[in-house]
């Protein structure tokens, strides 16, 4: 059994694309339990990649064909799976502001946070104020992602986020921001409770955020 986990393992991190479908299907039929598949092949994987990446060892192609490779393996598993079996990590809304039509640094930030154990619901680009707060009433997320690419929409950011917060909406909820032109700093002076600089980080920051 820690075989083959460890072959589903190697081939996410590998991005044997090909290979992961057929693997998992031999994982199933030798009657290792979902669960195990995904947190002992699937996210075990994803974490060195994170690793990796942090490190420099590999860079944004090799992340995503490696996040590519773990989701080709969870839709094996999913249908398996009851909400019981596999409980989430935490839920976290993602979205890219007002006057922002960029998703692609966000649509690989949530595949890696898909690959780490949590439950993403992305409400996609070009976010109204009135939107986001709607889905954050309804969703009630642990944290809330906010991305933005174009400098010109930073006062976006910096506005649903003090928004949000006067709306009493942070008492169970974090809020974590990114995107090119977002620094630390920023993230600070408008009151995120963090910043990621890649996806890696991301999702680094999105387990301390849920005190792991």
């Amino acid at each position: 059994m820690k075989e083959l986990l460890n072959t589903i393992k190697e081939a996410v991190i590998n991005r044997k694309r090909k290979e992961i479908e057929g693997l998992v299907d031999d994982a199933i039929e030798a009657g290792i339990e979902p669960g195990l598949i995904i947190n002992e092949g699937l996210i075990a994987a994803m974490d060195v990649v994170g690793a990796q990446f942090s490190a420099d060892d590999i860079f944004v192609p090799e992340m995503l064909a490696s996040a590519l490779t773990m989701k080709l393996g969870l839709a094996k598993v999913k249908p398996l799976l009851t909400s019981e079996d596999q409980p989430s990590r935490g839920t976290i809304l993602m979205g890219t502001v007002r006057g922002d039509m960029h998703d692609i640094g966000k649509n690989i930030v949530n595949m890696m946070l898909e690959g780490a154990g949590f439950t993403v619901v992305d409400l996609g680009v070009d976010l109204t104020l009135e939107q986001l707060l709607e889905e954050i009433e309804n969703l009630k997320p642990d944290i809330l992602g906010l991305s933005a690419l174009l400098t010109i929409t930073l006062p976006e950011m910096e506005r649903a986020v003090q928004e949000i917060g006067d709306k009493g909406l942070r008492k169970n909820m974090k809020i974590m921001v990114g995107g090119a032109p977002v620094s630390k700093t920023f993230a600070k002076e408008i009151g995120a409770d963090g910043h990621g600089a890649d996806a890696a980080e991301a999702v680094a920051l999105a387990k301390r955020l849920m005190g792991e």
